[in-house]
Order: structure tokens, then sequence, then C-alpha cells
């Protein structure tokens, strides 16, 4: 059970501090408002801390996606899959839930938001339910193939020894990119924990949950197709 715990803790952390980041932080024109940059790096640091944290234990996948990736690319078993994607899910589930609680305090009022993903009218920068499945299937492609290229045995030790830095700040680059797109997912748990727990405010994140689990899975599993068929895969020295 070391790996399955490992993992939910990771994604805990990831929800807590990147969505927590998104609405306490939040964006606007407020002294107190850190903005795309500030969330950006938020997730990144919260990838790097984990990275480190978790890492030696289960790899630190801390999404769904990625383990996807990296079962497709023949890096794990299925059971070893199935396991971790339940406690991801439960470890996102349990972050939006603490943040629930933390927000349900304040003394203004709150509007029930939890850093929950989505598209269209209203959301950001309203962007096209294309343009928001494209943004996400192509980033966490991308996101893939730094993770499965960096951890990769054959990968040399100065490069295998910075991978929770290298992947941290690829998530950072996409979040810098993407906030404005769908608020980023790249990540099923990652968006099925506040849209859960936020339905009563937000259903309209639940109804598009759809979006957020299908496209990562396919830019995840692309990305894996090319480990697997050794494409990206680098020779030993």
């Amino acid at each position: 059970m070391n790996k399955p715990i490992a993992e939910f803790i990771g994604t805990f952390a990831l929800v807590f501090i990147g969505c927590g980041a998104a609405v306490i932080g939040g964006m606007g024109a407020g002294p107190t408002a850190i903005n795309v940059l500030g969330i950006a790096f938020a997730f990144g640091l919260a990838i790097v801390a984990m990275a480190y944290g978790i890492g030696p234990v289960s790899g630190c996948h801390v999404n769904p996606a990625v383990s996807f990736g990296v079962f497709v690319a023949g890096r794990m078993s299925m059971s070893d899959l199935i396991s971790y994607v339940i406690a991801q899910v439960l470890g996102a589930i349990a972050g939006a839930a603490v943040l629930y609680v933390i927000l349900s305090g304040k003394a203004s009022g709150w509007t029930g938001g939890l850093g929950q993903d989505g598209w269209g009218p209203g959301y950001l920068g309203e962007y096209s339910t294309l343009s928001a499945f494209v943004f996400e299937a192509v980033a966490t492609f991308l996101f893939l193939v730094c993770i499965l290229g960096v951890t990769q045995d054959s990968a040399p030790p100065h490069i295998s020894g910075l991978a929770g830095l290298a992947i941290g700040l690829t998530l950072v680059g996409i979040h810098i990119v993407g906030i404005n797109v769908t608020g980023v997912s790249v990540n099923p748990a990652r968006s099925i924990g506040p849209a859960l727990i936020g339905i009563g405010t937000n259903p309209t994140a639940f109804a598009q949950l759809w979006l957020f689990i299908i496209a990562p899975l396919i830019g995840a599993g692309i990305a894996g197709l090319l480990f697997a068929n050794g494409i990206l895969s680098a020779k030993k020295a």
C-alpha cells in the first residue's frame, strides 16, 4: 500500500496548493492577487516538492494521465495503474474537500469556487470546446514527453537527477499558456476533485468533466506510444 498512499498524499498536495493558490490568491487587480504567474508556479512547485518527497516511493505520478502514459509506455502493470488512479482521484477529492472547509469560513463570503476547470461563455477567456480539447490534449502530450523522457532508464544521471525540477517547470509553462483557456487540467484527478466537491455551486464544471478526462488521456497515450515504440527512447551508453 506504500505506493497508493504516496499517490494519495501527492495528489492531495497538488490540489490543495495549486487550486488553493487559484482561489485564495486568485486573479484580479488587488494587492493580494497572484494572477497567472503565481498560480502557475504554485502548481509547478507543488509537483517539484512531491517529486522529491514521494518520488522515491511511487514515482510521483499524482495524475491518472501520467500513470496511463507510463502504462502505455510499458513501464507499469495494469494492477498498479488501477491502484494509482483510485488513490489519485481520492487524494484530489480530499484536497478539494479541505479547501472547501477552509474557504467556507471566509468572513466576507465565498462564491463556491474551488479552482474548477472549464471553458465557454463566462469562464475566463471564454474559449470554445474545440480550443479547450486541443489545448488539453497537446499540453498533456508535451507534459508526458518531458516526464517519460527524463525518467527513462537510459537518461544520463545529470538529467534524471533533475527530473522533479524539469517536470515541475514544464507544468509551470503549461499553466502560463493555458490558464485562460481551461484553467489547465492535464490531470483528470485535479479536475474531478474540485468539480465533485463544488458540484452544488458550480454544476457546469461537473458536466464538463468529460473533456478533462478524455483529452489528457489521448495526449498521454500518444506520448506513451512514442516511447513504447522506441521513437523517443534514448539508447543506453
